[in-house]
């Protein structure tokens, strides 16, 4: 005699095997919280999941990118701002000079502290070690500053890093004038401070100076035959009206540098929130093609686990005809 497997076992074996991978299936999905989880669940969307993954990385990296460019550009404008208030307390000093009997000398005392509050300003305006208001020999002026802005995936797959940038806009006969005076200070050695609004001695030959009036001397630079801006008790009145419209000159590119470091901290302001708002649409559309919705993985899982006892005790009442056999055997 032959004891064979029933067809009511092998269906409810059947059925119980088919319950537990889906069981398997969806607790992984609850677990991971993904539905995508590896190439062989869906091989596109894991795919275009995998290279937007790393691209927003990329735009992460941006973000903080960004938020170090913010720091030091605010660091500058401020620097910039505050030279703006001095270098106009120096002009209130010399017109105040040109008054009848005044003290040149005292007024020259106070231009002394107003000038070492140049120079301080400037060189104290860098964050992280990076100062964007003085040159100094590691800098290249004719080469524009840049920041990383953006990451760019091209429609033929490849990629680049956008960057804003701050440059001098040098004329195209390569000639130096005062308009090129883009930073505060410039105390390179192998210039003469011209790239420096305070450095700078072209805005006193531009018109036809008496001296070649700087507000502050370069450090390193070669300043033959430069003059600070400055006052003694034989200060004609006519040099002291010729040191006034430098000083002005030299407060209008001053002004301009803090408009160019205020646009440029805007435009940074702009990108930072852009790049935030592409970083939260990337997640979003990765999450559309590769996250389990959560709530219907829950729903099917309680299900799944009730459909498991049930089909256990299916098992259980199908292989009860065995024990019945077997204890017909054992009466004999």
């Amino acid at each position: 005699m032959s004891i064979f497997q029933r067809t009511s076992v092998d269906a409810a074996l059947h059925t119980l095997r088919d319950i537990n991978h889906s069981l398997t299936r969806t607790q992984n999905r609850v677990s991971s919280g993904l539905r995508v989880e590896q190439a062989r669940d869906n091989a596109a969307y894991w795919s275009v999941a995998t290279t937007a993954r790393s691209d927003n990385k990329a735009h992460a990296a941006i973000q903080d990118a960004l938020g170090m460019a913010a720091a030091t550009m605010g660091t500058a404008y401020t620097g910039v701002a505050r030279a703006v208030d001095v270098v106009s307390e120096i002009k209130a000093k010399l017109v105040a000079a040109t008054e009848q009997g005044v003290d040149k000398e005292k007024i020259n005392e106070e231009l002394t502290q107003l000038k070492g509050q140049l120079r301080s300003v400037a060189e104290a305006a860098a964050f992280n070690s990076d100062n964007w208001v003085v040159l100094t020999d590691e800098d290249n002026p004719t080469e524009p500053k840049q920041i990383p802005a953006s990451y760019i995936r091209n429609a033929d797959g490849t990629v680049a890093v956008g960057t804003l940038t701050y440059h001098i806009d040098l004329p195209s006969t390569g000639v130096t004038t005062s308009k090129d005076a883009r930073y505060l200070v410039d105390d390179r050695s192998g210039g003469s401070g011209e790239y420096g609004a305070l450095t700078s001695s072209y805005f006193a030959t531009e018109m036809g100076a008496s001296q070649n009036y700087v507000m502050i001397l370069s450090k390193a630079g070669n300043t033959a035959g430069q003059a600070e801006i400055g006052l003694s008790s034989s200060t004609t009145k006519n040099q002291v009206n010729e040191m006034i419209s430098v000083v002005d000159a030299i407060l209008r590119q001053t002004t301009t540098v803090g408009s160019a470091f205020g646009a440029l901290e805007k435009r940074i302001e702009l990108q930072d929130e852009f790049a935030k708002t592409l970083f939260d649409a990337y997640s979003s559309g990765i999450g559309r093609l590769v996250d389990a919705d959560m709530e219907e993985e829950s729903s099917k899982l309680t299900a799944l686990q009730t459909q498991r006892q049930l089909g256990l005790q299916a098992l259980s009442i199908a292989n009860a005809s065995y024990d019945t056999v077997r204890q017909l055997f054992q009466a004999f």
